[in-house]
């Protein structure tokens, strides 16, 4: 199994029930979802020109829409080159579960790490049991896609971007059919505008729900 990846980096994880856990990321190429605040736009399009090495990924310092095609094998291999100690893997994109994420995500079990994937919930989840599950639902995208509940279903962890009333309102009807008694929910700001972060606050005392604030934007790091 081959994976398209636009960047693999070690940093901090700044969202959600993980935030502070040191982790390896490995984002995927490729997402027809089409969110407007998206932030990495560039993991859209799989451009077949702009296939690259893996050492020219590797060696990325600003966002490109490069990317490489890797084996769970040479991914773990270039964690060992890299030297990278965390054991927390997160897979992100772009849209991961566009991938069957099970030959991945076992080879990194087998190798000692855990996993933590990041979906939109728009596509069928393919991961193991023990893989964490972040469903981050993205309702009414321009791509036209609709929210899975069977993903919804699968989720550990439901971490929602508002910045006005309607998102949570949309929220609420998603989990209308969610046996929520072991799941966490979670309010993530769009932007780190005061109005945004207010909003999200007050939601979340309301209904007893988390508040992940993307730390990673607020300190500076990828």
């Amino acid at each position: 199994m081959q994976y398209k990846v636009n960047e693999i980096f070690e940093t901090i994880q700044g969202e959600g029930s993980f935030t502070g856990v040191p982790a390896v990321f490995i984002r995927l190429q490729g997402c027809p979802v089409g969110c407007s605040w998206c932030d990495t736009k560039h993991t859209w399009a799989i451009n077949s020109d702009l296939q690259v090495t893996p050492k020219t990924v590797m060696a990325k310092t600003a966002e490109t829409e490069q990317w490489t095609e890797l084996s769970a094998e040479q991914l773990l291999a270039l964690f060992q080159e890299n030297g990278y100690l965390a054991k927390h893997v997160v897979i992100t994109g772009g849209e991961p579960c566009m991938y069957d994420l099970n030959p991945l995500c076992t080879a990194l079990h087998d190798a000692g790490y855990q996993t933590q994937i990041e979906t939109s919930g728009t596509f069928e989840i393919l991961v193991p049991s023990q893989s964490w599950v972040t469903v981050s639902p993205k309702v009414n995208m321009k791509g036209g896609y609709k929210v899975l509940q069977s993903a919804l279903n699968r989720a550990d962890e439901i971490k929602h971007p508002v910045a006005m009333d309607k998102h949570v309102v949309e929220l609420q009807q998603l989990l209308e059919q969610t046996d929520l008694s072991k799941k966490l929910i979670y309010l993530q700001p769009i932007s780190q505008q005061a109005k945004a972060t207010a909003l999200a606050i007050a939601y979340c005392k309301k209904h007893n729900w988390r508040l992940s604030v993307q730390v990673h934007k607020y300190i500076g790091i990828e």
